[in-house]
């Protein structure tokens, strides 16, 4: 609990906010949890019982250990707990096993674990501009920063219902952020290694943070008109960068590649032969795609307009390196790297292959510190935090959970809209009527997928349409917020050069 002290240990309203929303989570016990539950009670029971020979070999149960070995370390470690709770949580053969100390334990785990985020996001806190604080203090940008991060609808109900442990994660990543900001390069660079090492769907944002590692710490100078100066390079400083990521990869790696046990981990960690969609169509391009393809070939024209192939590689990872590399040279500062690891948490979201729905947290959540800072940037972040959040809501399909997931949204996209209104109210409207038109149709779309669907004939003949109106119309709104973003990207790169001229 040491991070928690150290969070709680300064203004009180931050104590406050924190302890409101554990509060909140310990509520939160007895809800439904997905089979993620059953995942995590597996990996316990691999990490615990088996050699680490075995840990990547082990297939007893369908849900095989595919995260990378500093997570299955955490797993280990959490085991040597479980077992005062509960010592049948930890046996491979009690498949789909639930108790109530099995269940108290892995939520507690989730909650124990998220004082590390709480403690990023009050450094965090620390980075914001504090500019356009109010007198008050609902209407200063670090307590709307804290509340946007710490009562994250999203983060909420994946974490706290559905069941992950993703506040640890992204804990990690907003502290290497922010140790970014605050200039401590090796200490972010160190704490996003490791992240790595706990799980590889950060990979999507890593040409962010290696093209601005290079340009703002590799290269010590620049030129008058902002360009970079070549020979101030410093060979020691990337050395320095390469030796913590060597090192890192080596603790994690390194006793299977003394097992010549590689491939295997790389096999789970990334298995290709999934195809391109989740079961679960997360809202992004490819939804539009797949949606547009379903109605062309029941009137039969797709083969007309798309033919029979299908994209068979992700062009996420390389298109990020190509925006974080074509914006870096001019933003080479903590925000336009900001700006940059938002552009390839989306782009790979939106092109991705095999992305899950949960995915667009990584770009929800370093937007919010985006959001408290310009205008525009927070009404592109009211759209996406909207529509992802709402992307979500299929997640929780139980009944109990309906009125959960709708007065949580509620709160947390009221307190959002209103909060950032109020804080840019001296400049432009944060929406137009069309992007107003759109987010209230989320209301609507609502009120047809859980009240009214479910009492037509189309549910046993086409029980898909609900899953597939939500995926489609998050999309649109996902994607116009991406679209956004990068032209923002755009403009003010014209308007830098500009200025210099």
């Amino acid at each position: 609990m040491a991070f928690f002290r150290i969070a709680t240990s300064g203004d009180s309203w931050f104590s406050a906010l924190a302890l409101g929303v554990t509060l909140l989570k310990f509520l939160l016990l007895p809800t439904y949890h997905s089979t993620d539950f059953e995942v995590h009670r597996n990996w316990l029971a691999i990490t615990h019982s088996l050699p680490i020979s075995q840990w990547y070999y082990e297939a007893t149960s369908e849900w095989t250990l595919d995260y990378p070995p500093f997570f299955a370390w955490f797993e280990y470690a959490l085991s040597h707990v479980a077992k005062y709770f509960d010592p049948e949580m930890l046996n491979i053969h009690n498949l789909n096993y639930t108790s109530s100390k099995t269940l108290f334990f892995q939520r507690f785990s989730v909650i124990f674990t998220d004082a590390l985020f709480v403690y990023a996001v009050r450094e965090c806190c620390k980075c914001v501009d504090g500019k356009k604080a109010g007198k008050e203090l609902p209407e200063k940008p670090k307590f709307i920063l804290s509340v946007l991060l710490l009562w994250n609808f999203g983060l909420l109900i994946v974490d706290h219902i559905h069941f992950q442990y993703n506040g640890f994660l992204f804990g990690l990543m907003l502290l290497s952020i922010a140790r970014l900001f605050q200039k401590r390069h090796l200490e972010g660079a160190f704490l996003f290694a490791v992240l790595l090492h706990f799980k590889h769907i950060y990979l999507y944002v890593a040409p962010a943070y290696g093209i601005y590692l290079l340009r703002s710490y590799c290269f010590t100078a620049n030129k008058p008109d902002g360009s970079i100066q070549w020979n101030s390079f410093s060979s020691v400083r990337l050395i320095s960068l390469g030796l913590i990521v060597f090192l890192v990869s080596a603790l994690s790696l390194g006793p299977f590649l003394a097992l010549n046990q590689l491939p295997q981990v790389f096999s789970r960690l990334f298995p290709f032969k999934r195809g391109l969609c989740h079961a679960y169509w997360a809202p992004n391009f490819w939804a539009l795609y797949n949606t547009l393809d379903k109605v062309l070939s029941v009137i039969g024209l797709n083969d007309k307009w798309f033919g029979p192939a299908v994209p068979t590689h992700s062009p996420s990872l390389g298109d990020s390196l190509g925006h974080s590399h074509l914006h870096s040279d001019h933003h080479i500062g903590p925000r336009g790297f900001l700006r940059c690891l938002i552009l390839c948490a989306l782009s790979s979201f939106m092109f991705g292959w095999h992305v899950h729905e949960k995915a667009i947290l990584l770009a929800i959540l370093p937007m919010s510190l985006l959001s408290v800072g310009k205008a525009g940037d927070a009404s592109i972040f009211l759209i996406l935090t909207t529509t992802g959040h709402y992307s979500l809501f299929p997640l929780l399909f139980t009944a109990p959970e309906l009125p959960i997931k709708i007065l949580l949204m509620l709160l947390f996209t009221i307190y959002s809209i209103s909060s950032l209104k109020t804080l840019f109210r001296k400049e432009k409207r944060l929406f137009n009527w069309m992007e107003t038109f759109y987010l209230l149709g989320l209301g609507p779309l609502e009120v047809f997928c859980e009240f009214i669907f479910p009492f037509t004939s189309w549910k046993l003949t086409y029980s898909f349409i609900p899953l597939l109106l939500t995926s489609a119309y998050c999309a649109v709104g996902i994607t116009y917020a991406w679209f956004r973003l990068y032209v923002s990207v755009l403009t003010d790169l014209t308007v830098s050069k500009t200025k210099k001229q």
